[in-house]
């Protein structure tokens, strides 16, 4: 018997084969990308390549409904529970979070969420609970009479996996609550993650054994916690945020906000950066403020998450099959890409070490195109395993240099072109050979200071910059073309300016006499492109670098950029002598160090009396922000001839050796260590950091339990909420003032009456 015929339906919206084909495509591409992800801990693409493929998805299904199905990736929550563990059913089910990638489409989101409220709960103002996103694995916990008897991961939302002897290992995690009142049996969710401080030092320690860093926070905590063998997880150092309930209907509530002050109450660690706000404006500002300071946090973010506070609001919005209608992830644009490297090469810095970077195919992070990232030595090349021709993963975190945080292993099968980065032995700017600077040193190096061009140009750009002598006429380009010929046409070098140790300046000590080498300054001469009607052309032309290009009718006299350059040189001879011994590129001596020194012994002479007195490494190594290891680099780069001649010759031409200290300055801070933050009105940050030295106090850049005061301006940020929750006295300006002045026990009255306001 034959079967009856179909009768295709007749649509207006049915899908072009070319557009079912993609939609395939797509969906076995996300299966796979979530298997890796769930299961394997081993992402094949970056957070953000895997958010456009789920988009564009959407996208066509919202095109095509036709093509949406329930098995569709866009209606289920996280992925499938590997077999390696026992499977456990949630209580309730965990959901994963709708995520929106611009502010616009968070506003619309808002917008639609609170007439929704408003509509449902007419006269209950809607109230947004603002967490941060934490870039982690969830985490379910099962708590039976205050007791902790089973610990999950999220799995598809129904079923998870049971981790708990691995959890039991976290010191976050209470596996008995404190208190009272707790219900009979609760879930709790959270987010299992490694701090970022915690992280970098695992990873340090990792490549001192010669083994490949983690890649990231968020894979390192979530393949932690899935290891088979506890004793492993418990060597890693995994932390847990909670952030929600599983069955709420068990608690006397009306806000979520009030779980989290039970649980705290509890014992359980609660995040301290959530916040309720009544309004959309105030959801922007925690956005921003958090976007701004993400990488002070304790933790990885990629995002703000947005919740209706009000529990019966949130259950009359209620659910789709994946997410909650009355939640919603705002993700801040991505910091970690993947890119393929296309080469490792090497450059040389201002103290002569050789350092690795990658050359990779450009791609956007973190706000700007990445085309090249560092690699720091060949032991980390090593030690990370990355090879030319990789897939890698990329990272920028905000205007941190960009880093290859390792390869995505699983796309190396079948290249037949990788290759490794094999170390130059000679340097590839002077040709001299490389090696470490003392023994056991893992960094190698350029020992050829005097005579390298590249690390020539290198210090004198460094000595122009603003934690040295501050030559706002003295950028790169400008120390490039002083003391580096112009190399080959940019158009047969793919733009790079070639040093070649031609320049009119030889050497550092010739600094202070540039306005007197007219005649070899209007020789420099620097490749420029050619343009016509206001576009460029890929040809180039040699330009006259500091003076103008001469005519028929004009001769060439230097430009305002040079004339800039002399006047702030001669500005320059009266700086602080703590900013000379910077510009002088000594090994390890800092701003910080060198404010020291400078507070210390006040003048160049005197400075240069200890060192030849011949105990001077163990003087200098009793300074406060000092120590053996500097004091050493000090002395070593005082021991050679030309760099003396550096010395001598900025004091000839009329550089201020010699700072003007007041006898009458009490010594009324010593052994305090004081932080500044934020915008003074009548400090800088370099002269408050001056007036507590001064005073013999340890001006140090981050709070902790050492700090003795907050010094807090405007716009104070992370460090004066860290201040806070370690107890650190903060200061205003008009404190600050107290404290210089009166000494630590009046300031310490003035920030109890502050506190007590």
């Amino acid at each position: 018997m034959s079967e009856n015929p179909v009768t295709p339906v007749e649509t207006t919206n049915a899908p072009p084969a070319q557009a079912r084909e993609r939609y395939e495509v797509l969906v076995e591409q996300i299966r796979a990308q979530r298997e890796a992800y769930y299961q394997q801990d081993a992402p094949l693409v970056s957070d953000a390549e895997y958010d456009a493929l789920f988009l564009e998805l959407e996208q066509l299904e919202a095109a095509y409904p036709i093509l949406a199905g329930q098995d569709s990736p866009t209606q289920e929550v996280g992925g499938e529970v590997s077999s390696a563990f026992s499977p456990v059913t949630h209580a309730s089910r965990m959901y994963s979070l709708e995520d929106v990638f611009s502010l616009e489409e968070l506003e619309a989101w808002l917008t639609r969420a609170e007439t929704n409220a408003t509509r449902l709960q007419p006269n209950t103002p809607v109230r947004w609970l603002c967490e941060v996103k934490i870039d982690g694995l969830a985490l379910n916990l099962t708590y039976r009479d205050g007791k902790l008897v089973r610990a999950a991961t999220r799995g598809d939302g129904t079923t998870g996996e049971d981790v708990t002897h691995n959890a039991l290992t976290i010191a976050d995690i209470p596996q008995q609550l404190e208190g009272s009142g707790w219900p009979a049996e609760f879930e709790v969710r959270g987010e299992v993650f490694i701090a970022t401080q915690d992280f970098n030092a695992y990873n340090e320690q990792l490549i001192e054994q010669g083994k490949a860093p983690l890649a990231n926070p968020r894979n390192a905590a979530a393949g932690s916690l899935r290891q088979k063998d506890p004793a492993q997880t418990a060597k890693r150092p995994l932390r847990m945020f909670v952030h929600g309930l599983g069955r709420s209907h068990d608690f006397d509530l009306t806000e979520q906000s009030q779980a989290y002050e039970i649980m705290r109450a509890w014992g359980l660690p609660v995040s301290p950066y959530g916040k309720v706000v009544g309004s959309l404006g105030e959801v922007m500002d925690f956005i921003k403020e958090n976007g701004e300071k993400r990488h002070e946090l304790i933790h990885d973010i990629d995002g703000i998450v947005i919740k209706v506070d009000d529990l019966a609001t949130q259950e009359q919005l209620g659910y789709t099959s994946r997410v909650p209608r009355w939640a919603v992830a705002y993700k801040y644009p991505p910091e970690e890409v993947h890119t393929k490297l296309l080469d490792i090469q090497v450059q040389v810095g201002r103290t002569g070490r050789v350092t690795p970077f990658g050359i990779m195919e450009p791609v956007f992070v973190a706000g700007s195109t990445v085309a090249r990232a560092t690699l720091h030595n060949q032991e980390v090349v090593k030690a990370k395993n990355v090879l030319i021709g990789d897939t890698v993963i990329l990272r920028k975190a905000g205007d941190v240099i960009p880093e290859i945080v390792g390869p995505v292993l699983a796309l190396r099968e079948g290249n037949d072109e990788l290759r490794e980065f094999v170390m130059p032995t000679n340097c590839p700017s002077c040709g001299q050979p490389l090696a470490p600077a003392k023994e056991g040193d893992v960094d190698i190096r350029c020992l050829n200071a005097e005579s390298c061009p590249v690390q020539l140009t290198e210090r004198v750009a460094y000595l122009g910059g603003r934690s040295a002598l501050d030559i706002e006429a003295l950028g790169y380009e400008a120390a490039a073309a002083l003391t580096s010929g112009p190399g080959e046409d940019p158009a047969t070098q793919g733009g790079q300016i070639l040093p070649a140790g031609s320049g009119p300046l030889h050497n550092e000590a010739e600094l202070f006499g540039l306005k007197d080498k007219l005649e070899e300054l209007a020789e420099v001469k620097v490749w420029r492109e050619k343009r016509s009607k206001g576009e460029g052309t890929g040809k180039f032309e040699l330009v006259p670098y500091f003076f103008t290009k001469a005519t028929a009718k004009k001769p060439s006299v230097p430009t305002k950029s040079t004339e800039k350059l002399f006047a702030e040189l001669e500005k320059a001879k009266d700086n602080p002598l703590w900013r000379v011994l910077v510009a002088l590129s000594i090994r390890h001596v800092g701003p910080n160090a060198s404010r020291a020194i400078a507070t210390r012994y006040g003048s160049m002479q005197a400075l240069l009396e200890v060192i030849d007195a011949g105990n001077a490494v163990e003087e200098l190594s009793h300074i406060d922000s000092v120590g053996s290891i500097i004091a050493e680099a000090l002395v070593d780069w005082f021991q050679v001839d030309w760099h003396r001649q550096i010395v001598t010759s900025w004091q000839e031409a009329g550089v201020k050796m010699v700072d003007e200290q007041d006898v009458n300055t009490p010594k009324n801070l010593e052994g305090l260590a004081i932080v500044v933050t934020g915008t003074l009105e009548n400090y800088s940050r370099d002269t408050a950091k001056e007036a507590i030295i001064v005073r013999g106090g340890k001006a140090t850049g981050s709070v902790s339990k050492k700090t003795d005061f907050l010094v807090a301006g405007e716009a104070a940020g992370s460090k004066l909420d860290k201040a806070h929750s370690l107890g650190v006295p903060v200061l205003n300006e008009a404190g600050f003032e107290v404290l210089l002045g009166q000494g630590p026990e009046a300031a310490r009255e003035v920030a109890l009456e502050a506190e007590g306001e």
